[in-house]
């Protein structure tokens, strides 16, 4: 049938469908528009989904942590000196009778962004089922009782071991069924010290610098985490073997022997311990901390040395001592040639060298002892390398957490 194209009824029935239509367009905007708002804001507000498809913008990831300077903090320490009762007697400064109290009252802040105080809950949920230890010397045995009693505002620490000299100890925290221990081996590998007839030890220490300490290596493939260090025990007299021959020694001028110099030792150590690390089957997560400068001031620790500054020191004030220059610049360049080039991710720096600089206030100085100055006592002791509890070692722990969350 033909249709006649001024036919009123057909032009009604055309504008119909296509009103239609176009309403039908309408719709399908108008929702797609509602859809790319509410998703826009569903994304805006996750910030898992910024931080999976804008690393660049987490600040987190690119800033140092081990650069900055130490500000004010009017909170203080976590803990006290009565709150803890794992301090030894020589780190406890404020019942020792240090009478200023200024160099509890600063933390560290890096340059460029924000560092979270240390978390004891939330770290002893991140260890549940672990293990942890601190291997080395006198400072690790100082950092890991800086640690338990952080850890001790949460759950009390139980001791359930210690050597005959209580050098090495390990703690439970039972509840979340976590051991945390300090392995005593201040030359990371094999040390012999000779005892004449009186046990008076002989001022030689023999390193075999190709075999490394078996304290903490044979327990090694039972840790998760591992806090290692080396430092100034290697300025001791030492004679030096490899493959057990001598092959010189550091500081023997009347050994008729070539004196190579601690930083030979020292690199030697390190570089195994790294292989070692490295190389082994059980992946622990290892963190190397590096060395810890002194503040003795006009003299060292046998010559009258002092540490009575009460405040920190500014960026740029202090330079550093010839010997921890030299084992920092070993320290560094042997971990550039394994954590630093990215081989392995679950080995990491733990850097507190240059803001540990930076507290000469925070030792014990003569207050290793119980008042000192006691009845007029004018000859006393000090201690300008190891740090009071509580005090800037610390902070080391909020550095150690920052580094566990980005692992």
């Amino acid at each position: 049938m033909k249709v006649e194209p001024n036919n009123p009824f057909l032009v009604r029935k055309q504008r119909h469908v296509l009103l239609k239509f176009a309403l039908f367009l309408l719709f399908i905007a108008l929702s797609f528009h509602i859809f790319l708002s509410v998703s826009s804001k569903l994304i805006s507000s996750s910030p898992l989904q910024i931080r999976a498809h804008s690393p660049q913008n987490d600040t987190r990831a690119e800033c140092d942590i081990f650069v900055g300077e130490w500000v004010a903090d009017p909170a203080g320490p976590s803990y006290t000196n009565e709150s803890c009762h794992v301090i030894e007697a020589h780190q406890n400064c404020v019942r020792n009778g240090r009478p200023d109290t200024g160099y509890l009252y600063w933390r560290w802040s890096p340059k460029d962004c924000e560092l979270p105080k240390f978390d004891p809950r939330k770290f002893l949920n991140l260890m549940r089922n672990k293990s942890w230890a601190f291997v080395g010397d006198s400072i690790q045995r100082n950092h890991v009782q800086s640690l338990v009693c952080t850890l001790s505002q949460v759950e009390e620490a139980v001791e359930i071991y210690h050597d005959e000299e209580y050098r090495s100890k390990k703690w439970s925290f039972p509840s979340h069924n976590f051991t945390l221990s300090v392995i005593w081996d201040p030359f990371l590998t094999k040390a012999v010290i000779f005892e004449d007839i009186n046990g008076i030890s002989s001022s030689d220490v023999q390193l075999h610098l190709n075999k490394l300490g078996e304290e903490w290596t044979s327990q090694y493939k039972d840790l998760d985490y591992v806090v290692i260090a080396g430092g100034k025990w290697f300025l001791k007299t030492a004679i030096y073997y490899e493959n057990d021959t001598v092959i010189g020694c550091h500081n023997c001028l009347v050994k008729n022997l070539t004196d190579l110099g601690f930083e030979y030792a020292y690199r030697k150590v390190i570089n195994r311990v790294f292989d070692f690390v490295t190389g082994s089957n059980h992946k622990a997560f290892v963190f190397f901390r590096t060395t810890t400068p002194d503040h003795f001031e006009n003299g060292e620790w046998f010559s009258g040395g002092q540490c009575n500054r009460t405040v920190p020191f500014k960026g740029g004030e202090v330079d550093m001592k010839d010997v921890d220059v030299a084992m920092r610049k070993i320290e560094l360049e042997e971990f550039g040639k394994v954590g630093g080039s990215g081989k392995d991710q679950s080995l990491k720096l733990l850097d507190t060298t240059q803001l540990s600089l930076l507290r000469p206030d925070g030792h014990p100085g003569p207050y290793r002892q119980f008042h000192p100055f006691a009845d007029g006592n004018k000859k006393v002791q000090t201690d300008c390398l190891h740090w009071c509890l509580p005090g800037p070692i610390d902070s080391w722990n909020d550095l150690l957490m920052q580094l566990l969350v980005q692992m």
